[in-house]
């Protein structure tokens, strides 16, 4: 774990985005770096579809970006964990 500096402005964006989702300011932030490192990874996703993946990954233990960069991540099955 290490220290992420970010503007004023951006924490106070984090802190009204996390109440209103009943998230605390880290895990709306690293909500927010996940949806945002899937986008990038995957730009023919919409948020609806990211969404279903995040779920997807959690229920089988958690997001690998090894997973989440090799054409197995969007895959109906697939271990999103690197877990069978």
């Amino acid at each position: 774990m290490g220290i992420v500096k970010i503007s004023d402005l951006m924490h106070e964006n984090l802190r009204v985005a996390g109440n209103a989702l009943s998230r605390s300011i880290n895990a709306q932030a690293e909500h927010w770096m996940r949806v945002g490192m899937l986008t990038e990874m995957h730009p023919e996703l919409n948020h609806r579809e990211i969404c279903q993946l995040l779920i997807r990954a959690e229920l089988a233990g958690g997001l690998d970006i090894a997973m989440a960069v090799s054409g197995e991540f969007g895959k109906p099955g697939a271990s999103l964990a690197g877990k069978p």
